[in-house]
């Protein structure tokens, strides 16, 4: 390896670890005090990174917390379609069975993540926040509608809608005993309507 590579290699490291560093204190800061009250001077002296750095990585307060959400969102995603994947692998092909084992991989994700899920499920946020949810929220129907392709047209609207919907209740739950209630609840909820 080159020199020039390895010093490469290492700036990208560095930028990766400052990136890292400011989403988590991100998500702290907005936690704690939600978007708008959230302070830039929090942020950078809980990550130890300077403002200039935060700026260049994420170009404010809005970047950073539609970074954070992107993120969030996406780690979402890929536990709904890990469970979907392990089921299909372990045999299972019924639809309903799989969306129902993704929506429960979702929920878990929802408490497990809870402090960073009340954040996204409160409203507040930047300016297109708003439009960027909605955006999110036809991508997820439009996936659930081919998994469900093969039932009626308005099932995967209405189900997405009510999973949407139980990921906010089992965020904001008290204990560990109300949010796996509530998910038991939502799956024996949607199995119902499904049939």
């Amino acid at each position: 390896m080159t020199e020039s590579r390895a010093r490469n290699g290492t700036q990208w490291a560095r930028a990766d670890a400052t990136r890292r560093a400011l989403l988590d204190a991100a998500r702290e800061v907005f936690s704690d005090r939600g978007y708008e009250a959230a302070g830039i001077a929090e942020i950078v002296e809980r990550s130890g990174v300077s403002v200039g750095s935060l700026y260049h990585h994420y170009g404010g307060k809005s970047g950073l917390f539609l970074a954070l959400w992107e993120e969030h969102t996406a780690e979402q995603e890929r536990m709904a379609t890990r469970a979907v994947k392990a089921a299909r692998a372990g045999g299972e092909k019924d639809s309903i069975t799989l969306f129902i084992t993704g929506t429960a991989a979702f929920l878990e994700f929802c408490w497990d993540h809870r402090r960073t899920s009340r954040l996204f499920v409160s409203g507040e946020g930047p300016t297109g926040f708003g439009l960027m949810r909605r955006s999110r929220m036809r991508q997820w129907l439009a996936q659930n509608t081919r998994l469900l392709s093969d039932h009626n047209q308005m099932l995967p609207l209405i189900l997405t809608t009510a999973i949407g919907e139980a990921g906010r209740e089992v965020s904001i739950a008290d204990s560990p005993e109300d949010a796996h209630s509530l998910i038991t609840q939502t799956t024996e909820i949607l199995r119902r309507l499904a049939r």
